[in-house]
């Protein structure tokens, strides 16, 4: 069976720039992943970036405090997003470390890492060469504000907090003691992604708030392809005017 959607956009040849932003545990990922499949978009994911060079500096065992070295380690690190039928691979500096950066420190310490601006600012610079020629998913925190403000498609997906531990807990049950525990973390790092100064999660004016706290993933998919469905209309009717 023929996608309309894709016969739309072939004919046009628009690539859009999809910008999926939320907090921790909202399903950003998951939503990223199934869009870039259903468009064969390339998806980035800009949390693996960030997870990718904490755990180089766990590794080299720099403070995630001193952002100037955080940021010279940066200079020096290549990394890459590889598609995969299962997912993205990450590889750092050659080295694929997918596996390694699911652990529950990576992933609690690169909050911390994230709110260094020099960090952002090179992580950035990187995500807008990834996707300068359109055709991508790309989803974090910032990317609809910051990364790509110009972005054809702005989502922003968002759940309760209890709701989006819940999800995290379940996700990887090993990795906490007690449920309570992962949500507390996940309500502090809100916390440190809402107020940093630098890039603070907030939707973007113009983006389509999606809350997901009710909603099934087939729901949220639901809407999510409405909305870009309404894009390419618009742009494809948009090209026969001009």
């Amino acid at each position: 069976m023929r996608d309309d959607s894709l016969a739309g956009e072939k004919a046009s040849g628009r690539k859009l720039v999809i910008a999926i932003d939320g907090p921790a545990g909202s399903g950003k990922s998951t939503l990223a992943a199934l869009l870039a499949r259903r468009y064969n978009y390339t998806n980035i994911e800009t949390g693996a970036m960030y997870r990718a060079l904490t755990f180089k500096a766990i590794e080299r065992g720099v403070s995630l405090d001193e952002e100037k070295a955080l940021a010279a380690l940066a200079d020096e690190s290549r990394i890459e997003l590889v598609p995969n039928p299962e997912g993205n691979r990450v590889l750092l500096d050659g080295t694929d470390v997918t596996e390694r950066l699911r652990s529950q420190e990576v992933t609690d310490a690169a909050s911390k890492v994230s709110v260094h601006p020099a960090v952002r600012e090179w992580m950035v610079a990187a995500q807008r060469k990834m996707g300068a020629g359109g055709g991508i998913v790309m989803e974090g925190r910032d990317i609809g504000t910051k990364v790509f403000p110009d972005a054809e498609v702005k989502i922003f997906l968002d759940a309760a907090p209890e709701i989006r531990g819940t999800r995290r807990f379940q996700q990887s049950p090993a990795a906490a003691t007690h449920e309570a525990s992962v949500v507390a973390e996940l309500q502090a790092r809100d916390q440190r992604d809402r107020t940093r100064a630098n890039s603070p999660l907030a939707p973007a004016t113009d983006a389509v708030l999606i809350d997901s706290t009710y909603l099934t993933l087939d729901q949220v998919l639901a809407r999510a392809v409405a909305v870009i469905e309404a894009k390419l209309s618009s742009t494809q009717r948009s090209e026969m005017q001009a």
